[in-house]
């Protein structure tokens, strides 16, 4: 999609002819042009600490940001994907200290 883009960005260009000196796979999928934004889905992800994690998918462009997309991800609810969500929220929450015992002499 960058490439359409953007057909002047001498750094893109650069990386898709190393990818395509490097890579058969690349050169073939290249060559097809099947290129299309996808506004919803499904995707799979590995988590070091959590294993797969089955997600759906929103994408939505931002008004007058051609470059930029907002995507939001979320688990079924009742899922393993969604227990494993709320794991690694709970992990990543800040701790807070236990309020002081001490008091005033």
């Amino acid at each position: 999609m960058d490439a359409g883009t953007h057909p002047d960005d001498s750094e893109l260009a650069a990386l898709i002819g190393e990818l395509a000196e490097r890579s058969n796979d690349f050169r073939r999928l290249w060559a097809r042009h099947d290129v299309r934004r996808r506004g919803h889905g499904v995707q799979r992800l590995r988590h070091p600490v959590m294993g797969e994690l089955t997600l759906s998918f929103e994408a939505m462009g931002l008004h007058g940001e051609t470059d930029q997309t907002l995507v939001v991800h979320h688990a079924e609810p009742g899922s393993t994907s969604r227990k494993a969500l709320r794991l690694l929220t709970g992990m990543a929450a800040p701790r807070t200290e236990p309020a002081s015992s001490q008091q005033d002499t």
